[in-house]
Protein backbone atom coordinates (compact mmCIF):
# COMPACT_ATOMS: atom_id res chain seq x y z
CA UNK A 1 0.00 0.00 0.00
CA UNK A 2 3.04 2.30 0.60
CA UNK A 3 6.34 2.57 -0.54
CA UNK A 4 8.12 4.68 2.02
CA UNK A 5 8.06 5.99 5.38
CA UNK A 6 7.31 9.60 5.78
CA UNK A 7 10.10 10.25 8.02
CA UNK A 8 12.41 8.84 5.73
CA UNK A 9 12.15 11.15 3.19
CA UNK A 10 15.81 13.28 2.17
CA UNK A 11 17.26 15.60 -0.60
CA UNK A 12 18.62 12.54 -1.94
CA UNK A 13 15.22 11.34 -2.62
CA UNK A 14 14.49 14.41 -4.62
CA UNK A 15 12.57 13.40 -8.04
CA UNK A 16 11.04 10.28 -6.87
CA UNK A 17 7.66 9.36 -6.48
CA UNK A 18 6.24 7.74 -3.35
CA UNK A 19 3.22 6.78 -2.06
CA UNK A 20 2.81 7.27 1.55
CA UNK A 21 -0.04 6.48 4.63
CA UNK A 22 -0.27 7.93 7.81
CA UNK A 23 -2.42 10.00 9.85
CA UNK A 24 -2.97 14.11 9.34
CA UNK A 25 -1.05 16.07 11.76
CA UNK A 26 -1.68 19.17 10.29
CA UNK A 27 -3.96 20.87 7.69
CA UNK A 28 -3.36 24.31 6.01
CA UNK A 29 -4.61 26.29 3.26
CA UNK A 30 -2.42 29.09 1.99
CA UNK A 31 -3.82 30.96 -0.82
CA UNK A 32 -5.48 28.07 -2.54
CA UNK A 33 -2.55 25.60 -2.33
CA UNK A 34 -3.20 23.07 0.81
CA UNK A 35 -0.19 22.03 2.53
CA UNK A 36 -0.85 18.71 4.90
CA UNK A 37 1.99 17.29 7.16
CA UNK A 38 1.44 13.52 7.26
CA UNK A 39 2.48 11.42 10.15
CA UNK A 40 3.59 7.86 10.26
CA UNK A 41 5.71 6.06 13.26
CA UNK A 42 8.79 7.21 11.10
CA UNK A 43 8.42 11.00 11.44
CA UNK A 44 6.39 13.87 9.05
CA UNK A 45 6.79 15.31 5.80
CA UNK A 46 5.11 17.64 4.56
CA UNK A 47 2.93 17.73 1.60
CA UNK A 48 1.35 19.81 -1.05
CA UNK A 49 -1.57 20.00 -3.60
CA UNK A 50 -2.70 22.87 -5.70
CA UNK A 51 -5.67 23.27 -7.47
CA UNK A 52 -3.48 21.22 -11.20
CA UNK A 53 -4.25 18.08 -8.88
CA UNK A 54 -8.16 18.61 -9.46
CA UNK A 55 -10.58 16.20 -7.71
CA UNK A 56 -7.66 15.19 -5.27
CA UNK A 57 -7.23 19.04 -4.61
CA UNK A 58 -11.11 19.30 -3.41
CA UNK A 59 -10.26 15.96 -1.44
CA UNK A 60 -7.64 17.58 0.05
CA UNK A 61 -9.23 20.55 1.21
CA UNK A 62 -11.72 18.20 2.85
CA UNK A 63 -9.32 16.16 5.42
CA UNK A 64 -8.97 17.35 9.05
CA UNK A 65 -6.59 16.05 11.77
CA UNK A 66 -6.06 12.37 12.34
CA UNK A 67 -7.79 11.60 9.08
CA UNK A 68 -6.06 8.53 7.73
CA UNK A 69 -4.67 9.18 4.09
CA UNK A 70 -3.34 7.42 1.30
CA UNK A 71 -1.50 9.77 -1.39
CA UNK A 72 1.23 9.75 -3.66
CA UNK A 73 2.95 12.52 -5.09
CA UNK A 74 6.93 13.31 -6.61
CA UNK A 75 9.45 14.54 -4.02
CA UNK A 76 10.66 18.08 -4.38
CA UNK A 77 13.05 20.48 -2.77
CA UNK A 78 11.58 23.17 -0.52
CA UNK A 79 11.96 26.84 -1.77
CA UNK A 80 15.25 28.02 0.06
CA UNK A 81 13.14 30.15 2.63
CA UNK A 82 10.66 27.33 3.35
CA UNK A 83 13.21 25.27 4.85
CA UNK A 84 12.50 23.98 8.06
CA UNK A 85 15.69 23.17 10.33
CA UNK A 86 13.40 21.46 13.30
CA UNK A 87 12.20 18.67 10.77
CA UNK A 88 14.18 16.00 9.83
CA UNK A 89 12.38 15.79 6.85
CA UNK A 90 12.96 19.76 6.55
CA UNK A 91 14.87 20.26 3.14
CA UNK A 92 12.14 17.91 1.26
CA UNK A 93 8.13 17.86 0.58
CA UNK A 94 5.94 15.99 -1.64
CA UNK A 95 3.91 17.62 -4.68
CA UNK A 96 0.93 15.55 -4.30
CA UNK A 97 -1.04 13.89 -7.39
CA UNK A 98 -3.33 11.55 -5.98
CA UNK A 99 -5.34 11.25 -2.59
CA UNK A 100 -7.32 8.72 -0.74
CA UNK A 101 -9.22 9.01 2.48
CA UNK A 102 -8.46 5.68 4.20
CA UNK A 103 -10.74 7.00 7.00
CA UNK A 104 -11.82 9.59 9.30
CA UNK A 105 -11.64 11.35 12.40
CA UNK A 106 -13.76 12.68 15.40
CA UNK A 107 -11.95 15.65 16.99
CA UNK A 108 -9.32 13.76 19.51
CA UNK A 109 -9.98 14.96 23.33
CA UNK A 110 -6.55 16.66 23.25
CA UNK A 111 -3.83 17.74 21.31
CA UNK A 112 -1.63 15.18 20.55
CA UNK A 113 1.76 16.96 20.80
CA UNK A 114 4.43 16.86 22.85
CA UNK A 115 3.54 19.94 24.88
CA UNK A 116 -0.07 18.08 25.80
CA UNK A 117 -0.86 19.48 29.18
CA UNK A 118 -3.73 16.86 29.57
CA UNK A 119 -4.10 15.00 32.47
CA UNK A 120 -2.52 11.55 32.92
CA UNK A 121 -5.89 9.76 33.28
CA UNK A 122 -7.24 11.25 29.87
CA UNK A 123 -3.96 10.19 28.53
CA UNK A 124 -4.74 6.54 29.70
CA UNK A 125 -7.83 6.76 28.71
CA UNK A 126 -7.14 7.45 25.10
CA UNK A 127 -3.92 5.72 25.20
CA UNK A 128 -4.39 4.86 21.64
CA UNK A 129 -4.17 8.16 20.73
CA UNK A 130 -1.63 9.22 23.31
CA UNK A 131 0.69 6.86 21.48
CA UNK A 132 0.11 8.56 18.30
CA UNK A 133 2.42 11.38 19.97
CA UNK A 134 6.15 11.85 18.70
CA UNK A 135 7.43 11.53 22.31
CA UNK A 136 5.60 8.17 22.76
CA UNK A 137 6.41 6.73 19.81
CA UNK A 138 10.21 7.62 19.98
CA UNK A 139 9.94 5.77 23.47
CA UNK A 140 8.83 2.72 22.02
CA UNK A 141 10.98 2.57 19.18
CA UNK A 142 14.27 3.00 21.33
CA UNK A 143 12.47 0.15 23.89
CA UNK A 144 12.08 -1.85 20.78
CA UNK A 145 16.21 -1.07 19.85
CA UNK A 146 17.42 -1.93 23.77
CA UNK A 147 15.46 -5.17 23.55
CA UNK A 148 16.91 -5.93 20.71
CA UNK A 149 20.41 -4.79 21.60
CA UNK A 150 20.29 -6.53 24.80
CA UNK A 151 19.04 -9.56 23.34
CA UNK A 152 22.13 -9.57 20.68
CA UNK A 153 24.50 -9.00 23.49
CA UNK A 154 23.27 -11.87 25.64
CA UNK A 155 23.52 -14.49 22.56
CA UNK A 156 27.04 -13.29 21.85
CA UNK A 157 27.83 -14.36 24.84
CA UNK A 158 26.79 -18.02 24.68
CA UNK A 159 22.71 -16.93 26.56
CA UNK A 160 20.13 -18.83 25.35
CA UNK A 161 16.15 -17.39 25.29
CA UNK A 162 14.55 -19.51 27.63
CA UNK A 163 10.75 -19.36 29.01
CA UNK A 164 9.21 -19.93 31.99
CA UNK A 165 6.17 -20.70 33.22
CA UNK A 166 3.53 -17.91 33.80
CA UNK A 167 1.30 -20.15 35.99
CA UNK A 168 2.74 -21.52 38.83
CA UNK A 169 2.98 -21.58 43.06
CA UNK A 170 3.08 -18.62 45.51
CA UNK A 171 6.45 -17.94 46.90
CA UNK A 172 7.66 -15.52 49.45
CA UNK A 173 9.33 -12.87 46.97
CA UNK A 174 8.67 -9.46 48.74
CA UNK A 175 5.26 -8.69 47.91
CA UNK A 176 2.12 -10.11 47.73
CA UNK A 177 1.42 -12.42 44.45
CA UNK A 178 -1.44 -11.94 42.04
CA UNK A 179 -3.47 -15.27 42.55
CA UNK A 180 -5.44 -17.13 39.62
CA UNK A 181 -8.09 -19.88 41.05
CA UNK A 182 -8.01 -22.87 39.06
CA UNK A 183 -10.99 -24.47 37.10
CA UNK A 184 -9.68 -28.04 37.14
CA UNK A 185 -8.48 -28.16 40.84
CA UNK A 186 -11.22 -26.71 42.78
CA UNK A 187 -10.09 -24.85 45.80
CA UNK A 188 -6.53 -24.31 44.49
CA UNK A 189 -4.74 -20.97 43.18
CA UNK A 190 -1.78 -20.60 40.72
CA UNK A 191 -0.13 -17.49 41.20
CA UNK A 192 1.59 -15.25 38.21
CA UNK A 193 5.47 -14.80 39.13
CA UNK A 194 6.70 -12.60 40.74
CA UNK A 195 9.83 -13.49 39.08
CA UNK A 196 11.03 -16.24 37.70
CA UNK A 197 13.70 -17.05 40.53
CA UNK A 198 13.38 -20.53 41.07
CA UNK A 199 12.94 -21.85 37.55
CA UNK A 200 16.01 -20.02 36.30
CA UNK A 201 17.87 -21.91 39.06
CA UNK A 202 16.10 -25.26 37.98
CA UNK A 203 17.94 -24.67 34.60
CA UNK A 204 20.76 -24.19 36.18
CA UNK A 205 20.87 -27.58 37.63
CA UNK A 206 19.77 -29.01 34.43
CA UNK A 207 22.82 -27.84 32.79
CA UNK A 208 21.44 -25.23 30.89
CA UNK A 209 24.22 -22.74 31.92
CA UNK A 210 23.77 -19.14 30.45
CA UNK A 211 20.01 -17.95 30.57
CA UNK A 212 18.30 -15.17 30.05
CA UNK A 213 14.55 -13.74 29.32
CA UNK A 214 12.92 -10.57 28.80
CA UNK A 215 10.31 -11.66 30.89
CA UNK A 216 6.94 -10.32 32.61
CA UNK A 217 6.58 -10.56 36.06
CA UNK A 218 3.90 -9.60 38.40
CA UNK A 219 3.42 -8.11 41.85
CA UNK A 220 0.59 -6.90 43.99
CA UNK A 221 2.15 -4.06 45.76
CA UNK A 222 0.80 -1.22 47.85
CA UNK A 223 0.20 1.80 45.59
CA UNK A 224 3.39 3.82 44.49
CA UNK A 225 3.50 6.99 42.33
CA UNK A 226 5.75 5.03 39.96
CA UNK A 227 5.44 1.25 40.61
CA UNK A 228 2.97 -1.09 37.68
CA UNK A 229 1.28 -4.26 39.37
CA UNK A 230 2.71 -5.72 35.74
CA UNK A 231 6.38 -4.71 34.72
CA UNK A 232 9.60 -6.31 32.28
CA UNK A 233 12.53 -7.62 33.31
CA UNK A 234 16.08 -8.82 31.83
CA UNK A 235 16.58 -11.41 34.04
CA UNK A 236 20.10 -13.28 33.58
CA UNK A 237 21.46 -16.82 35.05
CA UNK A 238 24.69 -18.03 35.05
CA UNK A 239 26.73 -21.06 36.29
CA UNK A 240 30.25 -21.54 36.86
CA UNK A 241 31.35 -17.76 37.54
CA UNK A 242 31.39 -16.03 40.79
CA UNK A 243 29.75 -12.61 41.39
CA UNK A 244 32.80 -10.89 39.92
CA UNK A 245 32.50 -12.43 36.68
CA UNK A 246 28.71 -11.88 36.64
CA UNK A 247 29.17 -8.32 37.23
CA UNK A 248 31.81 -7.74 34.65
CA UNK A 249 29.26 -9.32 32.39
CA UNK A 250 26.13 -6.97 32.93
CA UNK A 251 28.58 -4.35 33.14
CA UNK A 252 29.76 -4.52 29.54
CA UNK A 253 26.45 -5.25 28.53
CA UNK A 254 24.95 -1.32 29.82
CA UNK A 255 28.23 -0.03 28.81
CA UNK A 256 27.06 -1.70 25.26
CA UNK A 257 23.84 -0.49 25.20
CA UNK A 258 24.74 3.36 26.12
CA UNK A 259 27.30 3.42 23.44
CA UNK A 260 25.45 1.88 21.22
CA UNK A 261 22.12 3.42 21.26
CA UNK A 262 23.05 6.59 22.61
CA UNK A 263 27.12 7.63 22.13
CA UNK A 264 27.49 7.54 25.14
CA UNK A 265 30.82 6.18 26.99
CA UNK A 266 29.94 5.74 30.83
CA UNK A 267 32.71 5.91 33.06
CA UNK A 268 34.12 3.78 36.07
CA UNK A 269 31.81 2.01 38.07
CA UNK A 270 33.02 2.21 41.55
CA UNK A 271 31.98 -0.14 44.18
CA UNK A 272 30.30 0.74 47.64
CA UNK A 273 29.46 -1.49 50.67
CA UNK A 274 25.81 -1.39 51.34
CA UNK A 275 26.89 0.19 54.88
CA UNK A 276 29.02 2.66 53.31
CA UNK A 277 26.17 3.68 50.85
CA UNK A 278 23.57 4.15 54.01
CA UNK A 279 26.46 5.72 56.03
CA UNK A 280 27.32 8.26 53.61
CA UNK A 281 24.50 8.89 51.48
CA UNK A 282 21.09 7.48 53.43
CA UNK A 283 20.23 5.49 50.63
CA UNK A 284 21.15 1.70 49.00
CA UNK A 285 20.91 3.20 46.00
CA UNK A 286 22.68 6.68 46.46
CA UNK A 287 22.40 9.16 43.91
CA UNK A 288 26.48 9.99 42.92
CA UNK A 289 26.16 12.94 40.41
CA UNK A 290 25.21 15.15 44.08
CA UNK A 291 28.25 15.47 45.90
CA UNK A 292 27.02 15.89 48.88
CA UNK A 293 27.16 13.53 52.24
CA UNK A 294 26.03 12.58 55.20
CA UNK A 295 29.48 13.49 57.97
CA UNK A 296 28.92 11.73 61.51
CA UNK A 297 29.15 14.00 64.41
CA UNK A 298 27.81 11.90 67.00
CA UNK A 299 31.18 11.94 69.38
CA UNK A 300 31.20 15.77 68.76
CA UNK A 301 27.83 16.76 70.49
CA UNK A 302 27.49 13.66 72.86
CA UNK A 303 28.74 15.51 76.09
CA UNK A 304 26.50 19.15 74.90
CA UNK A 305 23.45 20.17 77.21
CA UNK A 306 21.15 20.60 73.61
CA UNK A 307 19.34 17.24 74.45
CA UNK A 308 17.94 17.42 71.03
CA UNK A 309 21.69 16.50 69.74
CA UNK A 310 23.29 14.71 73.04
CA UNK A 311 20.33 12.63 73.28
CA UNK A 312 20.41 10.50 70.10
CA UNK A 313 24.08 11.09 70.66
CA UNK A 314 23.85 9.01 73.92
CA UNK A 315 21.87 6.25 72.41
CA UNK A 316 23.07 3.37 71.20
CA UNK A 317 20.62 3.32 68.71
CA UNK A 318 20.44 6.83 67.96
CA UNK A 319 22.37 9.02 65.52
CA UNK A 320 23.27 12.61 64.80
CA UNK A 321 24.92 13.87 61.37
CA UNK A 322 25.30 16.44 59.06
CA UNK A 323 25.23 17.74 55.47
CA UNK A 324 27.36 20.71 54.22
CA UNK A 325 25.53 22.53 51.24
CA UNK A 326 28.55 24.48 49.85
CA UNK A 327 27.32 28.34 49.01
CA UNK A 328 24.43 27.56 50.48
CA UNK A 329 23.82 30.98 51.99
CA UNK A 330 23.39 32.85 48.75
CA UNK A 331 21.21 29.56 47.62
CA UNK A 332 18.80 28.94 49.89
CA UNK A 333 15.80 31.68 51.24
CA UNK A 334 14.39 31.09 54.95
CA UNK A 335 10.99 29.91 53.31
CA UNK A 336 13.14 27.15 51.81
CA UNK A 337 15.08 26.22 54.83
CA UNK A 338 11.24 26.46 56.82
CA UNK A 339 9.95 23.99 53.71
CA UNK A 340 13.41 21.45 54.20
CA UNK A 341 12.22 21.10 57.65
CA UNK A 342 8.40 20.14 56.69
CA UNK A 343 10.10 17.64 54.17
CA UNK A 344 11.98 15.75 56.27
CA UNK A 345 9.13 15.19 58.63
CA UNK A 346 7.84 13.14 56.31
CA UNK A 347 10.38 10.02 57.33
CA UNK A 348 9.22 11.13 60.78
CA UNK A 349 12.40 13.41 61.52
CA UNK A 350 10.70 15.97 64.11
CA UNK A 351 12.61 19.26 62.86
CA UNK A 352 15.70 20.12 60.83
CA UNK A 353 18.44 22.08 62.68
CA UNK A 354 20.84 24.29 60.38
CA UNK A 355 23.11 27.13 60.48
CA UNK A 356 24.73 29.09 57.75
CA UNK A 357 28.14 29.78 58.24
CA UNK A 358 28.38 33.64 57.69
CA UNK A 359 32.46 34.13 58.47
CA UNK A 360 33.90 30.47 59.55
CA UNK A 361 36.60 32.71 62.00
CA UNK A 362 34.26 34.59 64.04
CA UNK A 363 32.70 31.28 65.93
CA UNK A 364 30.76 33.70 67.97
CA UNK A 365 28.65 36.33 65.66
CA UNK A 366 29.24 34.89 62.31
CA UNK A 367 27.27 31.57 62.57
CA UNK A 368 23.55 31.93 61.79
CA UNK A 369 21.19 29.23 63.52
CA UNK A 370 18.50 29.05 66.11
CA UNK A 371 20.72 25.83 67.55
CA UNK A 372 24.06 27.83 67.91
CA UNK A 373 23.63 29.35 71.25
CA UNK A 374 23.18 25.61 72.67
CA UNK A 375 27.23 24.78 71.13
CA UNK A 376 30.04 25.65 72.93
CA UNK A 377 32.32 27.32 70.91
CA UNK A 378 34.65 24.44 70.84
CA UNK A 379 32.19 22.29 69.44
CA UNK A 380 31.25 24.70 66.88
CA UNK A 381 34.60 24.44 65.90
CA UNK A 382 34.84 20.56 65.99
CA UNK A 383 32.07 20.53 64.09
CA UNK A 384 32.61 23.31 61.09
CA UNK A 385 36.49 21.33 60.99
CA UNK A 386 34.72 17.76 60.28
CA UNK A 387 32.68 19.21 57.18
CA UNK A 388 35.72 21.38 56.66
CA UNK A 389 33.15 24.27 56.02
CA UNK A 390 34.03 28.06 54.41
CA UNK A 391 32.19 30.98 54.50
CA UNK A 392 28.81 31.32 52.69
CA UNK A 393 27.84 27.23 53.58
CA UNK A 394 24.91 25.50 54.95
CA UNK A 395 25.05 22.78 57.65
CA UNK A 396 21.79 20.50 57.78
CA UNK A 397 21.78 18.29 60.73
CA UNK A 398 19.59 15.17 61.67
CA UNK A 399 19.61 13.65 65.13
CA UNK A 400 17.43 10.96 66.25
CA UNK A 401 16.58 7.33 65.79
CA UNK A 402 19.46 5.90 63.40
CA UNK A 403 17.20 4.55 61.05
CA UNK A 404 14.86 8.25 60.76
CA UNK A 405 18.17 10.31 60.36
CA UNK A 406 19.26 8.34 57.47
CA UNK A 407 16.15 8.23 55.50
CA UNK A 408 15.39 11.64 55.97
CA UNK A 409 18.66 13.46 55.17
CA UNK A 410 19.22 10.80 52.54
CA UNK A 411 16.47 12.39 51.08
CA UNK A 412 17.38 15.95 51.62
CA UNK A 413 20.40 14.98 50.03
CA UNK A 414 18.48 14.39 46.98
CA UNK A 415 15.88 17.11 47.42
CA UNK A 416 18.74 19.61 47.51
CA UNK A 417 20.37 18.05 44.39
CA UNK A 418 17.46 18.54 42.64
CA UNK A 419 16.19 21.92 43.63
CA UNK A 420 20.27 23.30 43.42
CA UNK A 421 21.37 22.20 40.48
CA UNK A 422 23.97 20.20 42.48
CA UNK A 423 25.16 17.63 39.74
CA UNK A 424 28.49 17.33 38.68
CA UNK A 425 27.36 14.61 35.23
CA UNK A 426 25.27 13.66 33.43
CA UNK A 427 25.53 9.47 34.54
CA UNK A 428 26.57 8.05 37.72
CA UNK A 429 27.07 4.23 37.61
CA UNK A 430 28.01 2.43 40.75
CA UNK A 431 27.71 -1.00 42.18
CA UNK A 432 26.44 -1.43 46.03
CA UNK A 433 27.90 -4.69 47.24
CA UNK A 434 27.83 -6.66 50.41
CA UNK A 435 24.39 -6.36 51.53
CA UNK A 436 23.17 -7.55 54.66
CA UNK A 437 21.80 -11.23 54.55
CA UNK A 438 18.54 -10.30 56.63
CA UNK A 439 16.57 -7.35 58.20
CA UNK A 440 14.98 -7.18 61.21
CA UNK A 441 11.54 -6.80 61.62
CA UNK A 442 9.47 -4.69 64.41
CA UNK A 443 8.37 -8.04 66.07
CA UNK A 444 11.92 -8.92 66.03
CA UNK A 445 11.49 -11.56 63.26
CA UNK A 446 13.85 -11.53 60.19
CA UNK A 447 13.43 -10.97 56.76
CA UNK A 448 15.64 -11.32 53.82
CA UNK A 449 17.08 -8.40 52.19
CA UNK A 450 16.90 -9.28 48.05
CA UNK A 451 15.12 -12.74 48.89
CA UNK A 452 15.88 -16.15 50.77
CA UNK A 453 17.75 -17.57 47.66
CA UNK A 454 20.76 -15.43 48.15
CA UNK A 455 24.21 -16.85 49.10
CA UNK A 456 25.43 -15.97 52.15
CA UNK A 457 29.06 -15.00 52.58
CA UNK A 458 29.86 -17.79 55.98
CA UNK A 459 29.26 -21.15 56.78
CA UNK A 460 25.40 -22.23 57.11
CA UNK A 461 26.84 -22.93 61.49
CA UNK A 462 28.17 -19.60 61.26
CA UNK A 463 25.33 -17.96 59.45
CA UNK A 464 22.50 -19.47 62.57
CA UNK A 465 24.95 -18.07 64.79
CA UNK A 466 24.71 -14.48 64.27
CA UNK A 467 22.34 -13.91 61.39
CA UNK A 468 22.15 -10.16 61.77
CA UNK A 469 26.04 -9.75 61.28
CA UNK A 470 25.80 -12.37 58.00
CA UNK A 471 26.75 -10.31 54.79
CA UNK A 472 25.17 -11.46 51.28
CA UNK A 473 26.68 -12.24 48.19
CA UNK A 474 24.30 -9.83 46.64
CA UNK A 475 24.96 -6.86 44.44
CA UNK A 476 22.89 -3.91 42.87
CA UNK A 477 23.73 -1.65 39.84
CA UNK A 478 22.63 1.60 40.53
CA UNK A 479 22.28 4.78 37.97
CA UNK A 480 21.97 8.07 39.06
CA UNK A 481 19.68 7.08 42.01
CA UNK A 482 17.77 4.23 40.31
CA UNK A 483 18.67 0.96 40.96
CA UNK A 484 18.77 -0.84 37.26
CA UNK A 485 19.04 -4.29 38.16
CA UNK A 486 20.11 -6.75 41.73
CA UNK A 487 21.56 -9.92 41.96
CA UNK A 488 23.50 -12.04 43.73
CA UNK A 489 25.24 -15.58 43.86
CA UNK A 490 22.96 -18.15 45.14
CA UNK A 491 22.22 -21.01 47.50
CA UNK A 492 23.13 -24.39 45.73
CA UNK A 493 23.85 -25.96 48.79
CA UNK A 494 20.51 -27.85 50.15
CA UNK A 495 21.96 -27.62 54.07
CA UNK A 496 22.55 -23.95 53.66
CA UNK A 497 18.99 -23.33 51.82
CA UNK A 498 17.75 -25.05 54.86
CA UNK A 499 19.30 -23.04 57.47
CA UNK A 500 18.20 -19.63 55.78
CA UNK A 501 14.47 -21.04 55.57
CA UNK A 502 14.80 -21.88 59.80
CA UNK A 503 16.15 -18.46 60.25
CA UNK A 504 13.10 -16.91 57.83
CA UNK A 505 10.98 -18.70 60.51
CA UNK A 506 10.11 -21.48 57.80
CA UNK A 507 9.65 -24.71 59.44
CA UNK A 508 10.40 -28.07 57.82
CA UNK A 509 7.14 -28.66 56.68
CA UNK A 510 6.35 -25.68 54.99
CA UNK A 511 9.76 -26.22 53.29
CA UNK A 512 8.87 -29.31 52.10
CA UNK A 513 4.87 -28.03 50.91
CA UNK A 514 6.43 -24.57 49.34
CA UNK A 515 9.78 -25.40 48.21
CA UNK A 516 10.04 -29.67 48.08
CA UNK A 517 10.94 -29.38 44.48
CA UNK A 518 14.07 -27.11 44.69
CA UNK A 519 15.30 -28.70 47.76
CA UNK A 520 15.00 -31.63 46.37
CA UNK A 521 16.82 -30.27 42.92
CA UNK A 522 20.02 -29.28 45.04
CA UNK A 523 20.42 -32.44 46.04
CA UNK A 524 21.37 -33.64 42.50
CA UNK A 525 24.54 -32.16 41.61
CA UNK A 526 23.34 -28.25 41.58
CA UNK A 527 26.58 -26.52 40.18
CA UNK A 528 27.70 -22.80 41.93
CA UNK A 529 25.73 -20.02 39.86
CA UNK A 530 24.26 -16.55 40.03
CA UNK A 531 22.74 -14.03 38.08
CA UNK A 532 21.15 -10.61 38.33
CA UNK A 533 17.57 -9.11 36.66
CA UNK A 534 17.18 -5.54 35.51
CA UNK A 535 14.54 -3.55 35.13
CA UNK A 536 13.94 -2.94 31.57
CA UNK A 537 11.26 -0.39 31.99
CA UNK A 538 13.61 1.99 34.54
CA UNK A 539 16.45 1.60 32.10
CA UNK A 540 14.35 2.76 28.95
CA UNK A 541 12.79 5.22 31.37
CA UNK A 542 16.37 6.83 32.13
CA UNK A 543 18.07 6.24 28.97
CA UNK A 544 15.45 8.04 26.94
CA UNK A 545 14.85 11.03 29.78
CA UNK A 546 11.31 10.13 30.67
CA UNK A 547 10.09 11.08 33.79
CA UNK A 548 7.67 7.91 34.64
CA UNK A 549 7.91 4.41 34.11
CA UNK A 550 4.48 5.08 32.29
CA UNK A 551 5.82 6.70 29.66
CA UNK A 552 7.81 3.66 28.29
CA UNK A 553 4.89 1.13 28.89
CA UNK A 554 2.42 0.99 25.80
CA UNK A 555 -0.34 0.13 28.05
CA UNK A 556 0.43 0.72 31.61
CA UNK A 557 -1.63 0.77 34.82
CA UNK A 558 -2.75 4.20 36.61
CA UNK A 559 -1.41 4.53 40.16
CA UNK A 560 -4.11 2.78 41.62
CA UNK A 561 -2.96 -0.57 39.28
CA UNK A 562 -6.31 -0.30 37.44
CA UNK A 563 -6.56 0.22 33.04
CA UNK A 564 -9.01 3.66 32.92
CA UNK A 565 -9.08 2.31 29.31
CA UNK A 566 -10.29 -0.86 29.17
CA UNK A 567 -12.13 -0.31 32.64
CA UNK A 568 -9.71 -3.33 34.51
CA UNK A 569 -10.33 -4.76 36.86
CA UNK A 570 -13.60 -5.30 36.50
CA UNK A 571 -16.61 -8.03 37.90
CA UNK A 572 -17.23 -11.31 36.41
CA UNK A 573 -20.56 -12.57 35.69
CA UNK A 574 -21.91 -15.25 38.69
CA UNK A 575 -21.86 -18.39 36.24
CA UNK A 576 -17.85 -17.69 35.71
CA UNK A 577 -17.39 -17.85 39.06
CA UNK A 578 -19.48 -20.66 40.06
CA UNK A 579 -17.19 -22.78 37.65
CA UNK A 580 -14.39 -21.35 39.83
CA UNK A 581 -15.57 -22.29 42.95
CA UNK A 582 -16.17 -18.92 44.00
CA UNK A 583 -18.53 -16.75 45.86
CA UNK A 584 -18.37 -13.14 46.56
CA UNK A 585 -18.51 -11.84 50.15
CA UNK A 586 -19.60 -8.33 50.82
CA UNK A 587 -17.47 -6.35 53.19
CA UNK A 588 -19.23 -5.01 56.13
CA UNK A 589 -19.75 -1.05 56.57
CA UNK A 590 -17.81 0.15 59.43
CA UNK A 591 -20.15 1.57 61.78
CA UNK A 592 -18.49 5.12 62.68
Amino acid sequence: MRSDYCGVLRSADIDRVVTLCGWVDRRRDHGGVIFIDLRDREGIVQVVFDPDAAEHFEMADRVRSEYVLKLTGRIRARAPEAVNPNMVTGEVEVYGTALEILNTAETVPFQLDEHTDVGEDIRLKYRYLDLRRNEMQNNLYFRSKLTTAIRNYLDEHGFLDIETPILTRATPEGARDYLVPSRTHEGKFFALPQSPQLFKQLLMVSGFDRYYQIAKCFRDEDLRADRQPEFTQIDIETSFLDEEEIMAITEGMVRKLFKELKGIELGEFPRMTHYQAMLRYGSDKPDLRIPLEMVEIKDLVSEVEFKVFSGPANDPNGRVAAIKVPGGCSKLTRKQLDDYGKFVGIYGARGLAYIKVNDRSDLEGGLQSPIVKHLPLDVRAAILDRLQAKDGDVIFFGADKAKIVTEALGALRCKLGEDLDLYTCEWAPLWVVAFPMFEENDDGSLTALHHPFTAPSCSPEELQKNPLEALSRAYDMVLNGTELGGGSARIHDQAMQQAVFRILGIEEAEQREKFGFLLDALKYGAPPHGGLAFGLDRLVMLMTGSSSIRDVIAFPKTQSAACVMTDAPGTVDTKQLRELSIRLRQKEEKIS
